[in-house]
């Protein structure tokens, strides 16, 4: 077997990562979708979680110094902690639209609830289930127990 220098590999592996990455963001969304109900509440959750820990990331990028001065664990303890409470607050992301700016945030969640099935559903659903019906997976699933 012959040996790969450690730049050769890297730049092998780091031009995949985007095609991977893709695929593993891509089968995060579908399970947050199928869990979620597949609708405006599911995408809501998700961009919320994924805002929320990127910010989370970046503070923590912040605070990268924890690691140098040996409070290693304190460093990831607080991630994880973070993450849990992203978690939390994803789920109460329509309260967020609506306190945006009270009586505007309301309707403009109330019109994408209303326009999210009509315009957008389709095209996430055919992107995430490649053309197939989410509801024949879900009566598969179904048919397995």
């Amino acid at each position: 077997m012959k040996k790969q220098r450690i730049s050769d590999r890297l730049s092998k592996e780091a031009r995949a990562l985007p095609q991977r990455s893709h695929g593993w963001f891509r089968t995060w969304f579908r399970k947050i979708w199928d869990v979620r109900g597949g609708g405006l509440y599911a995408c809501g959750f998700a961009v919320t979680f994924i805002i929320l820990e990127v910010g989370s990331i970046g503070e923590d990028i912040g605070n990268i110094g924890q690691v140098f001065d040996g409070e290693l664990i304190a460093f990831a303890v607080n991630f994880f902690i973070d993450s849990f409470k992203n978690t939390g607050m994803s789920f109460a992301w329509p309260v967020y639209v609506v306190r945006i700016s009270p009586p505007m945030g309301a309707i403009g969640l109330g019109l994408a609830f209303w326009l999210f099935p009509v315009f957008l559903k389709k095209p996430i659903e055919n992107w995430l289930f490649d053309g197939e019906s989410p509801t024949v997976e879900a009566t598969d699933k179904g048919n397995a127990k």
